[in-house]
């Protein structure tokens, strides 16, 4: 029997994915999705998912957001990182931004807008939410990670030297690859280049996300907030960190 993990990132409108039996290390393959979904009814089957999108949508955000949010933003802090506020579940599947922006105002305190750039990313967010509340069983395989929370841990809970973009994205790119060779996923999955349609930094951060369902399945990983919270549905509101080298820092 294989136990197949995997990692996802949104992408260009579809997932970067990347999966590794953890019985035989050998076997491996990534690429571009088009579903969650086409993941976890693919041939591998994988028993654990880390994925980077909000899982646990409230109702109405107040006091800073999710306590997933407010904890990894805290754990970032100091950092270049930034963990976006997760709008109320009516404003993510709202029709159009115009709406959103209502919903949204009239479901927070203070009231907020999302930005556009977390408008455009709420169809992961639907994507996760509908298939999580219509197959409730697959709320044990599929977990939440924030990538730049995983990298960070696995630098010791250091930040990172250099940005995966802009000026440095190059030596960002490698530091991120060096980290995930050293948290122990084989080299040839970490160097062997980004599959086709799948952004280098998208690629990484589904790897980092392949890393922290490693550690959940293995009973090591690390709850954001511990205990998780939970949403009206009885979604989990947690980021999951790999296990790194001891507690996390308060």
């Amino acid at each position: 029997m294989t136990r197949w993990i995997a990692g996802l990132d949104g992408c260009r409108g579809a997932w970067a994915g990347a999966l590794l039996d953890l019985d035989d290390p050998g076997r491996y393959r990534a690429g571009s999705f088009a579903r969650v979904s086409d993941i976890l009814d693919g041939p591998e089957a994988p028993v654990c998912v880390g994925i980077d999108v909000p899982i646990g949508l409230p109702d109405r955000v107040e006091g800073g957001g999710r306590v997933a949010d407010r904890a990894a933003r805290a754990y970032l802090a100091g950092g270049r990182s930034s963990v976006f506020p997760v709008p109320p579940r009516a404003a993510v599947h709202a029709g159009s931004y115009e709406e959103a922006k209502a919903l949204s105002r009239a479901a927070s305190v203070p009231p907020f807008a999302p930005s556009i750039q977390c408008w455009n990313i709420t169809r992961y967010i639907r994507e996760v939410d509908d298939l999580l509340l219509a197959r409730p069983p697959l709320r044990e395989r599929v977990h939440e990670v924030h990538p730049e929370v995983a990298f960070r841990r696995l630098n010791g809970d250091r930040p990172l030297a250099s940005a995966k973009k802009g000026p440095g994205r190059r030596e960002g790119l490698e530091e991120r690859r060096a980290l995930l060779r050293r948290a122990g996923l084989p080299a040839a999955i970490v160097d062997a280049g980004r599959p086709a349609g799948v952004g280098a930094d998208d690629h990484l951060d589904a790897l980092a996300a392949l890393v922290v369902a490693r550690d959940i399945v293995l009973g090591r990983a690390i709850p954001m907030p511990d205990p998780p919270g939970r949403d009206r549905h009885g979604l989990p509101v947690v980021i999951w960190a790999p296990a790194g080298e001891g507690p996390i820092p308060c």
